[in-house]
């Protein structure tokens, strides 16, 4: 012990991070000695203390010097040790055999002061002040709870350091900042900014045992050699401290009715006419009924899937060529929000369990693909035998909405998993891309079946999906608390409802032009004052607009009041409430209209709703949240829960790409019930 006289205070630095530096005094100060190399068993080493003060006058401290007996971590034994800001502590773990991975958890009951959790090798000197700390290796903010995995094949010492520190201000932990005081040189006081903390290392599934994941993994406790290290405590005394009509219902009508016909018309017509066209120009759109309102001609004839399938594959190569960047190649694990109780590392992929959960969407979305061709096979082989059924009965068999949707689903699989690289704010707009892509698909969809001749093109459908992805970037750069952005983007959305609506409710009889506001007028006047017309079909009376508009109008309200912070899942909502209510719309009226579900497409619809429902409740576990701090975010991670290796978010990939393709297959046979109805019988709603 070395004794002096003082009357001074020690000063603890914090780094300066805004204009002015804070200085705060620390009674105590204990630091860990490094532990030097050491070349022989009976090797003396020395070290020297040095202590200065910028007083003029002299200080008094005392210098104690003691052994760290308890330095070494030892695999699954919960170690309990207390830090401050001005007392750093580290500790080292040496790999046992048959542990190539393991995870090191830091917890504590205390939520403040907020600390970081930093693994490094073992090397001098080590950066255990929280101005060098983010130096090297890997570290983590924290208020409860940390956790890093560690591979061994990173440390060529087969061993490491853990180290803790806590930080003078809570800030980056989303606690309070006091305000700076007026003179810089003014000492503050930090009040106890002790913590007490519980390290506990323990083995984690490795690269090497994923094809063993379904057992379980059992370490043998190896004989440690012990470590003792130096720690040095100098006490410093202080004072203070998205047709045919008859009567009042619209039928399909794509051809004249069989009793109109010859037999001999059907069967003589030549297979080009029947057989689908694969230019874009041959499709009857929007001006081929300008001639006639009432009956809709259209054409035997399927959108070729190629259209759709390439507009689909062109948003996956705009979309991942911005993802090279996500990859977290640094040591700053704030950066990422993943589950850190439950991430698997594999190479650079800190999250890989995150990551391979999404194979199911791939593979589901192969496996639609599968089917969707069979039956097109199945449709064309039917075309040319002249069947009559496939010539003159049910909803014409349009496979390219289908070829999208199952590529989509695909590449949905894909861009989650290039998410879970790095998981944050900026890059959750690449997992919804192509949600956004689905729902308006499976809308477009369901408009199809009953509107085949209406239906928007190709071009036209991109460009709007186009729309909604830009509108969701300019949303993560511009939403946060811009109510310039909400206005513009309420505004636009209520305008683009209503002309959808008007598109709609008149299947595209009507013009956008400068007489467009004299026709509203005079529609009002006929149809609500006068009621001199109805609607085109009793069932797509102005209630059912009436109902989406004043959905489209409680959204826009709901995003200008709340400004909510994640627009991305605020527009995704919104893509998905149309998509429910539409299909729910769809279902009430085949039903209205004497139709039937057969028991295939009812059991699929039975599934996909359980199957959504368990989905759902593991999404909504919120294992992290981007909405808060780093270390507010690892409050919610939580341990895996099957095979030791998938987390709930896992079981949400899971469940939802199953979901998806219980959907999809739901699209697929709903209409299944009219395949031997004529389809000048057959309702359009």
């Amino acid at each position: 012990i070395i004794h002096g006289l003082a009357q001074y205070q020690n000063t603890y630095h914090f780094p300066p991070r805004h204009r002015y530096q804070r200085k705060y005094p620390y009674a105590h100060v204990g630091r860990t000695l490094c532990q030097p190399p050491t070349r022989t068993l009976t090797e003396t080493q020395y070290f020297f203390v040095d202590v200065s003060t910028l007083s003029s006058l002299g200080t008094q401290y005392q210098l104690r010097i003691s052994r760290v007996d308890s330095f070494t971590l030892h695999t699954d034994k919960k170690f309990s040790f207390t830090a401050s800001p001005s007392q750093p502590q580290y500790f080292k773990y040496v790999f046992p055999d048959g542990v190539d991975t393991a995870i090191v958890k830091v917890n504590s009951e205390m939520t403040f002061p907020c600390s970081v959790m930093s693994i490094q090798d073992i090397q001098c000197p080590v950066y255990d002040l929280d101005n060098n700390v983010a130096f090297i290796g890997m570290y983590q903010t924290m208020t409860k709870t940390a956790a890093i995995t560690v591979q061994r094949k990173d440390f060529p010492s087969n061993s490491f350091y853990v180290v803790v520190v806590v930080k003078t201000e809570d800030e980056a932990c989303g606690g309070p900042l006091r305000f700076y005081p007026l003179r810089p040189d003014e000492l503050i006081d930090a009040g106890n900014r002790s913590k007490t903390l519980d390290v506990v290392v323990s083995p984690a599934i490795s690269c090497e045992s994923l094809s063993q994941a379904g057992q379980t993994v059992h370490h043998s406790q190896c004989s440690r050699k012990k470590c003792s290290c130096l720690s040095l405590s100098l006490s410093i005394y202080n004072p203070q401290s998205l047709t045919y009509c008859k009567g009042s219902y619209c039928f399909l009508s794509l051809s004249p009715p069989l009793s109109e016909r010859s037999l001999e018309s059907v069967t003589g017509r030549s297979r080009q006419e029947s057989l689908s066209s694969i230019e874009e120009d041959d499709y009857d759109t929007l001006a081929d009924i300008d001639s006639d309102k009432n009956i809709v001609r259209t054409k035997v004839c399927r959108y070729d899937c190629r259209i759709h399938t390439w507009w689909v594959g062109s948003v996956l190569l705009l979309t991942c060529s911005s993802l090279l960047q996500v990859v977290n190649v640094t040591g700053n694990q704030d950066i990422c929000y993943y589950n850190f109780l439950c991430a698997h590392p594999l190479g650079n992929l800190s999250a890989f369990n995150n990551i391979l959960s999404n194979l199911g969407y791939v593979m589901l979305g192969l496996l639609f693909l599968l089917i969707v061709l069979q039956r097109d096979i199945i449709h064309s082989r039917a075309l040319d035998r002249n069947d009559l059924n496939a010539l003159e009965c049910g909803i014409p068999k349009h496979f390219g909405l289908f070829y999208a949707m199952g590529t989509a689903l695909m590449m949905e699989g894909l861009l989650s998993a290039c998410y879970h690289v790095c998981p944050n704010y900026t890059n959750f707009q690449f997992d919804t891309s192509f949600m956004y892509m689905i729902a308006g698909l499976c809308v477009l969809k369901l408009y199809q079946k009953r509107h085949p001749d209406i239906n928007a093109s190709a071009y036209t459908a991109y460009a709007c999906l186009a729309a909604v992805i830009f509108f969701s970037v300019l949303g993560v750069v511009f939403g946060k608390g811009n109510m310039v952005f909400w206005i513009v983007f309420s505004v636009l959305h209520i305008l683009a409802t209503m002309l959808l609506s008007t598109q709609l409710y008149y299947m595209g009889r009507w013009r956008l032009d400068s007489g467009i506001l004299r026709r509203i007028v005079y529609v009002i006047y006929t149809d609500c004052i006068r009621q001199c017309s109805g609607p085109i079909s009793v069932d797509n009376s102005s209630l059912t607009y009436i109902v989406l508009l004043l959905f489209c109008l409680s959204r826009a309200a709901y995003g200008l009041l709340k400004t909510p912070n994640d627009f991305a899942s605020y527009l995704l909502a919104i893509a998905i409430c149309n998509l429910l209510l539409y299909f729910a719309f769809y279902i009430i009226m085949k039903l209205r209209s004497g139709e039937r579900i057969q028991c295939m497409a009812m059991v699929c619809i039975l599934f996909t709703a359980v199957v959504w429902g368990f989905a759902l409740f593991f999404f909504f576990q919120g294992l992290s949240t981007w909405q808060k701090t780093p270390a507010e975010s690892r409050e919610h991670n939580r341990e895996c829960i099957v095979l030791s290796f998938f987390d709930d978010h896992d079981i949400w990939h899971f469940l939802s790409s199953i979901a998806m393709f219980g959907s999809f297959l739901v699209l697929l046979t709903m209409d299944d019930d009219l395949d031997d109805v004529q389809r000048d019988k057959i309702f359009v709603f």
